[in-house]
C-alpha cells in the first residue's frame, strides 16, 4: 500500500509559516526551513517582550513620578508610602499621567499626602 502524505495539510502548514515570514530578508522569507527557524525565534521574542513591555512601562512611570515628586521635596519611595497610608487608590500609570499632563492635580495629591 502506498504511503499517504496528506499534501493538503502539509502545504497549509508551510504556507502559514511563509506567510508569517513575509517581510523577512532574503531566504528567511522564501525558504521554508530557514523561515520556520526565523518565525519560531520571532515568536519567542514576541512572547518574552510582551512581559518585558510591562516592566519597561512600570519603570517609566516610576521615573516620571519620582521626577515630579522631587520638585516638592519628597522622594518616590516616601511619596508612595504616604500615598498608601492616606488610602489614595491611584496606580502608577495614572499618577505618571497626572504628573506629566496635569501638574495642578498632581500637586493637590502631593499636598494631600504630605
Amino acid at each position: 500500500m502506498p504511503r499517504s502524505v496528506n499534501a493538503v495539510a502539509s502545504r497549509k502548514r508551510r504556507k502559514k509559516i511563509l506567510k508569517m515570514a513575509k517581510g523577512y530578508f532574503g531566504a528567511r522569507s522564501k525558504v521554508y526551513t530557514v523561515a520556520k527557524n526565523a518565525v519560531e525565534r520571532g515568536l519567542a521574542y514576541a512572547y518574552r517582550d510582551r512581559k518585558q513591555k510591562k516592566r519597561a512601562f512600570r519603570r517609566l512611570w516610576i521615573a516620571r513620578i519620582n521626577a515630579a515628586v522631587r520638585q516638592y521635596g519628597m522622594s518616590y519611595s516616601v511619596f508612595m508610602h504616604k500615598l498608601s497610608k492616606s488610602d489614595v487608590q491611584l496606580n502608577r500609570k495614572v499618577l505618571a499621567d497626572l504628573a506629566m499632563n496635569h501638574e495642578a492635580t498632581f500637586k493637590s495629591i502631593v499636598d494631600k499626602v504630605k
